[in-house]
């Protein structure tokens, strides 16, 4: 679907579609941490009881897999409370989400800052910060050394996004963030204290379960999950008709409903991916809950124009690697001969 012949200027309207919904819920809140946490607590002891009792790691991984969707669901909760949309309460928001990050790894205050960032600036060429995939232009790549060329025909590989990427993710760049700065004293005091209580809640763990089944267990957990994650946010911002935007030019509206993408997945996906796959809705209104996207979705069809990916279509994403300035387009390296 070409959007850029879609939606040709900015507007409120959706904006204003979208306010009735940007209200959270505390039943429908509680409800859906309850059953998601007790479903991952339930899964993973399924998954450290089969080890232990030498079930096979056939049985271990395919649990793996149904608490993997549950672990990204947690995350997409840990997200709205850095959106203050999860909880009326700031105070709910805050302790949830720095509770949530000792189970995914994602230390609060660090992710809700940088995630910030990345709806400030998303689809600006001259603004391309934290929280976004990297990409260059075409021009941009054409320009750089042969090296250069290398390590970002690496980076954009899937085998690295979606393999290494979320290890690096996980076990470095959100252990320490070299790239966050000094002066940034409570994202630093975040990162440092879930540090400090992953430290505690692993020795736990390895003291009731065991190193070997600690490791067994929680180490697919993540890398199925970390890549699931990645794979969503890669397919939201990276399609053919993308949007981006020089500074001059950038429009957030436009940014929001052309440059982000309304994932149709089956019922069952859009639970154990909190809904995340009706991105432009939330870029559009990031203090709409997770669980009132969907009804906001369907409230209008101006809510439901927006570059739409099926899971087969969305595979299609995966060789766009350059944007090109001229043509307004996402490309793939072979459309991009040095």
């Amino acid at each position: 679907m070409n959007t850029g012949a879609m939606i040709r200027s900015p507007g409120c309207h959706e904006r204003a579609l979208c306010a009735r919904f940007a209200r959270p819920s505390l039943g429908r809140a509680l409800w859906q941490l309850a059953n998601t946490l007790s479903a991952f607590a339930l899964l993973w002891l399924l998954m450290a009881c089969s080890f232990r009792a030498h079930w096979g790691h056939g049985c271990t991984l395919l649990l793996a897999l149904p608490a993997a969707g549950l672990y990204v669901r947690l995350f997409i909760i840990q997200h709205d409370c850095g959106h203050g949309s999860y909880f009326a309460s700031r105070w709910a928001n805050r302790w949830v989400g720095a509770c949530l990050g000792l189970i995914t790894l994602f230390p609060f205050g660090y992710w809700k800052k940088t995630h910030a960032v990345h709806h400030g600036t998303s689809g600006n060429l001259d603004r391309r910060e934290f929280g976004d995939v990297r990409i260059w232009t075409v021009e941009e790549y054409r320009a750089r050394s042969r090296w250069r060329r290398f390590c970002y025909r690496c980076y954009r590989s899937m085998p690295v996004l979606l393999g290494i990427g979320p290890t690096y993710q996980l076990m470095i760049k959100h252990r320490l963030p070299f790239d966050l700065p000094l002066s940034w004293k409570r994202e630093w005091a975040s990162v440092l204290l879930n540090n400090l209580m992953l430290v505690v809640v692993a020795a736990a763990g390895g003291r009731a379960f065991g190193w070997y089944t600690l490791l067994v267990v929680q180490l697919p957990l993540i890398l199925i999950a970390g890549a699931l994650g990645v794979w969503l946010f890669y397919v939201q911002h990276t399609f053919e008709h993308a949007y981006w935007s020089r500074q001059k030019g950038w429009d957030a509206h436009r940014a929001a409903v052309s440059g982000s993408s309304y994932y149709d997945l089956p019922r069952i996906v859009h639970w154990f991916t909190g809904n995340i796959g009706y991105h432009h809705i939330h870029h559009l209104a990031p203090r709409i809950p997770n669980y009132r996207l969907r009804a906001a979705f369907e409230s209008s069809y101006l809510l439901r124009r927006a570059p739409r990916l099926t899971l087969r279509s969305s595979l299609q994403c995966a060789r766009l690697k350059l944007w090109d300035e001229v043509r307004g387009c996402m490309v793939g390296f072979a459309q991009s001969p040095v």
